[in-house]
């Protein structure tokens, strides 16, 4: 007798993001979803739907001139649900529906957004909600007055909406086909105070995590009552912001201060998963293009709207670095000890991660051998999927199927999260006996 599969909490987690593929792939495929005649291309479809819905931004056709206002609208949803997690959605339908949210749902609310523990679920969701509304509607009126002036008040607001969406969501999605230029993203706003302010700060508070914000309102902003974590996430998010933006101005002088300022800061930012980009990523300094490549690796914080191997993962495993060069046992951080556990898990998923990346370059590399690609810009594409990123040197639209299709897998694995893909197919098996140890030379 076949044994009965279990809808764990990760399973579910994998499950839910499938289903909204699946979703969002049949509502781009209807015929008015696009402006061209008939319906659109199932892999265009496929594609731009996981992109969306794994909050990247890497885009097959620009999203303004292929895709109607419905389809607009279906990316702009799935971005929101990709950004704040399926499970949040659930819970605010259960809400309003008048059910009592139980010990399962609070399980998977868990799971959804890599909280640490189960209890205060419902107060942590009802923040994401609110927050999520409240940043995101800040985002569009401060928008609202560059690209009102610029395209009228009704795509004007769209744009703005659209774009405060995507930025907070760490999607990179953009209307500015509009120009007549596609996947041109921000570049013709580029020392734009407006944009360049108002998107990276978005980009930055939706990549700080949930729990962080609840951190930090419940301790009302006191740094010496914040857990860990949140310390964590705040001083590595201020480093990886400062340093990249410094490393930038340097590689990209040349044009006037206040300009270089808000163009590498933004570029900075803009890499920790959020995809926009001021300067044309084609044409910059190779240090420009490494630093990109480090930040996409990188990403933003836990439980958050953004991608990569997590701040607080990089943070940890700079921490057991640095222990070990002390030759300390244990490894500490603001008075704590950090548990063993903890360094296991991020070794293990970082180990996992770049084996992906790994098998995704060999694999693209494999797929455009015909083609004179460079092996950065394979790089470069490949970090920019698996970290949820959506930014590129220019390949995307010219991609095999073979290629399209890794993408969307790495897409898939980069928001769902490597660990948890692989925990959903591991099946529990009875503990077996302890095995006798031997040491095995390392380096």
């Amino acid at each position: 007798m076949p044994r009965k599969i279990r809808l764990t909490p990760v399973r579910l987690l994998v499950l839910g993001y499938l289903g909204v593929i699946l979703l969002g792939t049949v509502l781009l495929i209807l015929p008015f979803a696009s402006k061209i005649p008939g319906r659109a291309d199932f892999m265009d479809a496929l594609f731009t739907t996981v992109s969306a819905s794994c909050v990247t931004g890497l885009i097959l056709q620009d999203t303004f001139q292929h895709w109607s206002g419905f389809g607009q609208a279906v990316i702009l949803c799935l971005i929101q649900m990709g950004g704040v997690g399926f499970m949040t959605f659930v819970f605010l339908i259960l809400k309003l529906g008048g059910r009592k949210i139980g010990l399962k749902e609070r399980a998977f609310m868990q799971e959804s957004v890599n909280a640490p523990n189960i209890a205060g679920m419902v107060k942590l969701t009802s923040t994401i909600l609110l927050g999520t509304l409240i940043f995101e509607a800040a985002g569009a009126f401060v928008l609202a007055f560059r690209f009102v002036p610029d395209y009228g008040w009704g795509q004007g607001i769209w744009f703005s909406v659209f774009t405060s969406v995507s930025s907070f969501c760490n999607a990179g999605f953009d209307l500015m086909g509009v120009n007549g230029t596609p996947f041109a993203s921000l570049t013709s706003y580029a020392g734009d105070p407006i944009i360049c302010l108002t998107v990276p700060l978005l980009i930055l508070i939706g990549g700080l995590g949930f729990s962080v914000w609840q951190d930090l309102c419940d301790n009302k902003f006191r740094l010496r009552r914040l857990c860990l974590h949140t310390k964590l996430v705040l001083v590595t998010t201020a480093a990886i912001v400062v340093i990249p933006t410094a490393v930038i101005m340097i590689a990209e002088r040349g044009m006037p201060f206040g300009d270089l300022l808000l163009n590498s800061f933004f570029t900075a930012v803009s890499p920790r998963t959020a995809g926009f980009n001021v300067l044309d990523l084609t044409t910059v300094k190779t240090a420009t293009v490494f630093t990109t490549i480090v930040c996409m690796f990188v990403g933003g914080s836990s439980g958050s709207t953004a991608g990569g191997i997590k701040t607080n993962t990089f943070a940890v495993l700079l921490l057991s670095l640095l222990s070990f060069v002390r030759g300390k046992r244990s490894v500490e951080c603001f008075g704590r000890r950090i548990d063993d556990d903890s360094v296991k898990s991020a070794s293990r998923f970082v180990t996992l991660y770049l084996l992906f990346a790994a098998l995704g370059i060999l694999l693209l590399c494999l797929f455009e051998q015909g083609k004179d690609f460079t092996l950065t810009e394979i790089v470069f594409e490949v970090f920019s999927a698996i970290g949820t990123v959506g930014l590129t040197l220019g390949i995307t639209p010219t991609l095999t199927v073979g290629s399209e299709l890794t993408l969307a897998l790495l897409m898939f694995l980069g928001r769902a999260g490597c660990m948890t893909v692989m925990l959903s197919l591991r099946t529990p098996s009875a503990p077996a006996a302890e095995l006798p140890v031997e040491k095995v030379r390392i380096a």
